[in-house]
């Protein structure tokens, strides 16, 4: 409401722009949930406050509301009470109350530290190599920045990063920035520590959820530039040299890992690039990150739920370590939940726009898994629709197992146990 009413204003939006409430709601809803879909032109339609509001929002959304909240009860009060921690705790995945405070700080070293650098290497890129001014050199390069390590995906060019799919030394960056920023604050904390051992010192091992989250996201890199030049080598690359196409690649990996850049007009993408593409939007990135999706370790729970199935075994094991039934449950649950709403919500959206169901797809899958990639459709669609794209923001960045919790208000414990009884599965 309050990044809706600030959008509202006039110094918001440039002459000629009348105040729009589905315009500025769907912009804020996107710039808080860290997605990156839009209705109107970010460079050209907002003002330079409007696009700082934009960004204050995204800083929000990527932090996140909890821990934003117990920074400034931090710097106002200068300690916390046992109840903020325990709220900030639930947010941080933090397993002790009294490290809260420190993670927090951890945490906005790190979203400072990574924005900083990204901030002068853009700075310099745009001033010395595209001839702007150092003002709207570090204006651009500290914007984006901030939506590349939120995974945003939010860019001040009207044709987002399409004209700069050729530059390295910007899109490799950026690539870097949304990788860090979708592995999440855990597991950033842990790689710290063990870069921050004593000489001598054994070095920490990590948890599985750190391995499993590393793992996932090399595999899933990988095979998202595999996919995205093999089908595209011939397609939307194929006018570009070699090195230019691997670029392309890389970027049609990583960013519908929830970032929402495209270096590619994804409407003019072939059909199993868009599948894959909502494959890898679907999952996302870590846990406890800016990242959106299912979340990595969701999809290798389920994985290795289906391998200890195949084998015979009654223990779900990944390494030496064996996974808790009510992990497996979660995982479960989260998967669909999420599936139920996607192809609900593909199915509202294809009865009210008879928009191609691939299309409204991508749409849908974007907007829940907080990416912001879009086929060109956004702009268009009827207020109902957007509203709809609202929801699946909203929730995609909350979780559904958080709204779904929500909606039951609280949890009852059961009175008693009915007898067990199996039914043929499969």
């Amino acid at each position: 409401m309050a990044g809706t009413l600030l959008l509202l204003l006039p110094a918001s939006r440039t002459q000629g722009s009348g105040p729009d409430i589905l315009v500025a709601a769907f912009t804020t809803v996107s710039a808080v949930c860290v997605t990156g879909l839009i209705t109107v032109d970010t460079a050209s339609y907002w003002t330079p406050f409007g696009q700082s509001v934009i960004l204050a929002l995204i800083h929000v959304g990527g932090l996140g509301v909890m821990a934003l909240a117990t920074l400034l009860t931090i710097a106002v009060r200068g300690h916390l009470g046992l109840r903020t921690r325990l709220v900030a705790q639930a947010e941080t995945h933090t397993s002790a109350v009294g490290d809260v405070r420190r993670v927090l700080l951890q945490m906005v070293l790190v979203l400072l530290s990574v924005e900083a650098v990204l901030t002068g290497v853009l700075a310099l890129r745009f001033h010395q190599h595209y001839g702007h001014s150092w003002g709207s050199s570090w204006w651009l390069a500290f914007f984006h920045a901030g939506s590349a390590f939120n995974n945003a995906g939010f860019s001040l060019f009207s044709d987002n990063l399409v004209g700069l799919a050729t530059d390295p030394v910007v899109i490799l960056p950026i690539c870097a920035a949304i990788v860090l920023g979708g592995l999440g604050f855990p597991v950033l904390r842990e790689l710290a520590m063990r870069c921050r051992r004593r000489p001598g010192a054994r070095r920490p091992r990590l948890s599985l959820h750190s391995t499993m989250t590393l793992w996932g996201t090399v595999v899933l890199l990988v095979l998202g530039i595999a996919c995205f030049w093999a089908f595209e080598g011939g397609g939307v690359l194929a006018s570009r040299p070699v090195g230019d196409q691997a670029l392309g690649a890389i970027a049609g990996s990583v960013f519908p890992r929830t970032a929402g850049f495209n270096s590619v007009d994804y409407g003019a993408v072939g059909e199993e690039t868009k599948l894959v593409t909502i494959l890898l939007m679907f999952v996302g990135g870590g846990s406890a990150g800016t990242a959106g999706g299912i979340k990595i370790t969701t999809l290798m729970v389920l994985v290795f739920a289906v391998l200890a199935e195949v084998r015979g075994r009654s223990d779900v094991t990944v390494g030496p370590r064996r996974l808790p039934a009510v992990v497996l449950c979660q995982a479960l649950a989260v998967s669909a939940l999420a599936a139920a709403l996607v192809l609900g919500s593909t199915l509202l959206l294809t009865a009210l726009t008879g928009l191609p169901v691939i299309d409204v797809s991508f749409e849908v899958v974007s907007a829940f898994a907080t990416v912001g990639l879009s086929t060109g459709i956004t702009a268009g669609l009827p207020p109902t629709a957007q509203l709809v794209l609202m929801v699946l923001m909203f929730v995609g960045r909350v979780g559904t197992i958080t709204v779904a919790a929500a909606l039951a208000m609280r949890a009852t414990p059961p009175k008693f146990h009915y007898p067990k009884e199996r039914p043929v599965v499969g």
